[in-house]
C-alpha cells in the first residue's frame, strides 16, 4: 500500500479509492478534506491518468496553493509526475479558458480584469453619463446587485426585460452602460469570468467537448459554496464523464448572501443518480468539549446531510463564556485573556478574535492599542494600498492603453499639472485641442506608459516594478514625504520583492499572470502566517477555512449574533446564522471564548441586549463561567 494511503482513515480511504464515477465527500469541519482530495489526485496519477486530465477546483488563491504544494508533495514521493494538474479556483480557471478562447468569446487580446475599485469607478462614470444621483443610487449596491445576478447567469438584457418597476428598470441603464464602459476599456469584472466561460460553453459545443476532453476528472471543494454560474461549470464540464468528485459540508453554507446555493449540494444525488456519498465525520482539529459544542449548535438545522463530528483528542478546557455589562468592559476582558495567555508563552499569531460585524473590531482595536498588544485586522488587502494600486495601474495602463480607470489613477499621480477637464478632453477624443503646453505633457506621460511596455518586454516583472517606481517619479515623491510617505514606500518595495516571484514565469505571460493574481487576490491570500503579524481580527466569514488554537467569540447576543434583520427574519436565514456559528466554534482547537454584553452601542444607539441562543443551545457542563474584575470602574460577578 502507498503511504499516502496508510496515513488516512478508513473513510479517507473509501473516498480516495473511488476514482470512477459521481463521488460525493461530506467533509465535516477539520476532518481532513484538503488531505483527502490530494490523496485522491495522487491515486489517479498513480494509476496512470495523466496530470493534464485532472482539474481541482477550490474558492481562494491560498486554497488552492495549499492543495497544489500537497498534490505536488505527494505525486513526486510516488515517482514523479507526466504533467502537472490543473489546481485553481472558479476564477482563475476562468480567466485561463478566457485566454485561450479571447476571440471565441467576444473579447480583445490583453483584456485586464477590474477588480472591486475599478468596476465601482466604471458605475460612477454610467452614472455621471446617465445624470443618476450615485447618493440615490449608491454605487456599491447597483455593483452587488449586478454581480448577484451575474451570479444567476443573468444578463442586462434579460434583467431588463424582466424589470417591472422604476428602480429596476434604472438599474438595467445603468448596468447597460456598465458594460459598454467594460467593453470599451478592455476590461471585465470577476463575475465575468465566469458567466462569460458559461455563455461559451452554451454557445460553442466544440469549445465544452474540447474542454470535457480535457478534464475527464474534476474535483470541486466546497461545493457548498458554489453559486449558480459556478454550479454550471462544473456541471458542463463533468456531464460527459461523470467522473466528478463534489467535496463539501451543508453545515458550513455561509454564503447565501453572495450567491451561493445550498441545493446544489442537497441534489447532488438528484444530479447523479448513481453517486457515492461518503462522510467524513472524523476531526483532527478540536478537543472534545469544542466538538460537542459544535454539534449542540448545528442539529437544530434541518437543511443539512446528518453527521456528528467526533474526535480522538483529548476533553480539553470547558468552553468560557462571559457576560460584560457594555462592549468595552467585553473588549478589556478579551485584551487582559490575550495578555494572559502570551505572558503564559502564546504567540500571537494563534489567537483569533472572531466577530459577527467589522463595527465590532474598533473597541476591541482600542484595547489592544492600550496594552501595547501587536493584531493584526484580516479585510485590509495589500493589492488595495493606494500606492501598489498606482504602480500596478501604470503597468496596467502600459499593457492596455484602453483602460481610462487606470489612465485616470495615473496620468497626474505624481503631480503633472494634468487637470479634470484635460482628462475629460483626452476621453473625448480631443487630444487634439489641447493647448501645446498641456498637449507636451500628455505626450510624455504616454511616451512613458510606451516606454514602461518596451522595458517589461524585455526584462523580468521585479525589474520592471522599479523602473516604473524611477521613471514615474513615484520612487521620489515618496522618499521625500513624511512617514506616511515613507510607510508607502515600503509597501511598493515590498511589490518589487513580491514581483520576483514572477520572474521565473514564461517570459511572455509573466506580467499578465502577475496582474491577474493582484486582481484576484482574496483578504485570506495576504494574511500573515508568520508570528509577527499579531493577533487576527476579523469577521466569523473571514475566518472559514482558517483555524486557531485560541478562539474569542464577541458579541453573541441575539439581533446582533444570531443578527436580527430589518423585518421578519426567515427560516432560511435563521439557520445560516447558526451555521455562522458552528463555523466560529469550530476554528477553535484548543480554548474557546464566548462573550456577550448587556449593553452595547450600536450606530450611537445604545441597547439593552438578551444573550444570544447559541449561548443556551450549549450543554452546561461543556461551559464555565468567567469571573473577571474591569479596571473600567465596575466589578462584575458571575454565578
Amino acid at each position: 500500500m502507498s503511504n499516502y494511503l496508510e496515513s488516512l482513515n478508513e473513510r479517507q480511504k473509501t473516498a480516495v479509492l473511488h476514482t470512477e464515477g459521481p463521488l460525493l465527500i461530506l467533509a465535516g469541519a477539520g476532518a481532513g478534506k484538503t488531505k483527502t482530495l490530494t490523496a485522491r489526485i495522487a491515486h489517479l496519477m498513480e494509476k496512470g491518468v495523466p496530470g493534464y486530465s485532472i482539474l481541482a477546483i477550490t474558492f481562494t488563491n491560498k486554497a488552492a496553493k495549499e492543495m497544489r504544494n500537497r498534490a505536488t508533495n505527494l505525486i513526486e514521493k510516488i515517482g514523479g509526475m507526466n504533467s502537472m494538474p490543473t489546481i485553481a479556483t472558479f476564477h482563475s480557471l476562468g480567466v485561463r479558458i478566457l485566454r485561450e478562447q479571447t476571440e471565441a468569446a467576444g473579447l480583445k487580446k490583453g483584456f485586464v480584469i477590474a477588480d472591486e475599485s475599478d468596476a465601482l469607478s466604471i458605475i460612477k462614470q454610467a452614472l455621471a453619463d446617465l445624470s443618476i444621483d450615485p447618493k440615490q443610487y449608491e454605487p456599491k449596491k447597483i455593483k452587488n446587485i449586478i454581480s448577484r445576478e451575474k451570479g444567476k447567469g443573468v444578463s442586462w438584457q434579460e434583467y431588463e426585460r424582466k424589470a417591472e418597476i422604476f428602480f429596476h428598470k434604472t438599474i438595467a441603464r445603468i448596468w447597460q452602460k456598465y458594460e459598454e464602459g467594460l467593453k470599451r476599456e478592455n476590461t471585465v469584472d470577476f463575475d465575468d469570468l465566469l458567466l462569460k466561460v458559461v455563455n461559451l460553453f452554451d454557445n460553442r459545443k466544440d469549445i465544452l467537448e474540447h474542454y470535457q476532453e480535457k478534464f475527464k476528472y474534476i474535483h470541486i471543494d466546497e461545493y457548498q459554496d458554489t453559486n449558480d454560474i459556478q454550479y454550471r461549470i462544473a456541471t458542463a464540464i463533468a456531464v460527459k464523464y461523470k467522473n466528478i468528485c463534489a467535496v463539501g459540508d451543508t453545515d458550513q453554507t455561509i454564503y447565501s448572501w453572495r450567491g451561493a446555493n445550498i441545493s446544489n449540494i442537497l441534489s447532488f444525488e438528484k444530479d447523479y443518480k448513481d453517486a457515492t456519498v461518503v462522510l467524513l465525520e472524523q476531526n483532527y482539529r478540536s478537543t472534545k468539549t469544542i466538538l460537542a459544542a459544535a454539534n449542540d449548535i448545528i442539529k437544530k438545522n434541518t437543511e443539512r446531510h446528518d453527521k456528528t463530528l467526533f474526535t480522538e483528542k483529548p476533553d480539553g478546557e470547558q468552553i468560557s463564556i462571559f457576560e460584560g455589562y457594555d462592549e468595552n468592559t467585553e473588549a478589556e476582558f478579551v485584551s487582559d485573556k490575550v495578555v494572559e495567555l502570551l505572558d503564559n508563552g502564546v504567540h500571537p499569531s494563534k489567537i483569533a478574535i472572531l466577530y459577527r460585524a467589522n463595527f465590532q473590531s474598533r473597541v476591541i482595536e482600542d484595547a489592544l492599542i492600550r496594552k501595547s498588544l501587536p493584531y493584526q485586522v484580516l479585510g485590509v488587502k495589500f493589492f488595495d494600498r493606494k500606492e501598489v494600486k498606482d504602480v500596478l495601474s501604470y503597468l496596467r495602463a502600459a499593457h492596455n492603453p484602453d483602460s481610462l480607470a487606470d489612465i485616470k489613477r495615473t496620468i497626474n499621480f505624481p503631480t503633472r499639472g494634468i487637470g479634470k477637464t484635460t482628462i475629460l478632453k483626452i476621453f473625448a477624443g480631443e487630444r487634439g485641442s489641447l493647448p501645446a503646453g498641456t498637449g507636451k505633457k500628455v505626450d510624455d506621460y504616454y511616451k512613458m506608459l510606451e516606454d514602461i511596455k518596451i522595458f517589461s518586454d524585455e526584462h523580468l516583472p521585479s525589474e520592471t516594478i522599479s523602473y516604473i517606481l524611477k521613471i514615474t517619479g513615484i520612487e521620489k515623491f515618496l522618499k521625500d514625504g513624511g512617514s506616511e510617505e515613507l510607510e508607502r514606500l515600503g509597501n511598493v518595495l515590498e511589490l518589487v520583492t513580491l514581483a520576483m516571484k514572477y520572474d521565473t514565469y514564461n517570459k511572455e505571460t509573466a506580467i499578465e499572470q502577475l496582474l491577474e493574481d493582484a486582481a484576484l487576490m482574496s483578504d485570506q491570500d495576504t494574511l500573515s502566517t508568520d508570528d509577527r503579524g499579531g493577533v487576527r481580527l476579523m469577521t466569523v466569514h473571514a475566518s472559514k477555512g482558517l483555524e486557531f488554537p485560541y478562539v474569542f467569540v464577541v458579541g453573541l447576543e441575539h439581533g446582533l449574533f444570531p443578527l436580527e434583520r430589518d423585518g421578519a427574519t426567515s427560516a432560511t436565514e435563521k439557520e445560516e446564522e447558526r451555521r455562522l456559528m458552528y463555523v466560529a466554534v469550530t476554528r477553535a482547537e484548543e480554548k474557546l471564548f464566548l462573550s456577550y454584553t448587556t449593553i452595547r452601542t450600536i450606530f450611537g444607539s445604545r441597547q439593552i441586549n438578551v444573550p444570544s441562543t447559541f449561548l443556551f443551545d450549549i450543554r452546561e457542563e461543556l461551559t464555565m463561567r468567567e469571573e473577571w474584575h474591569t479596571n473600567l470602574g465596575r466589578t462584575i460577578y458571575l454565578d
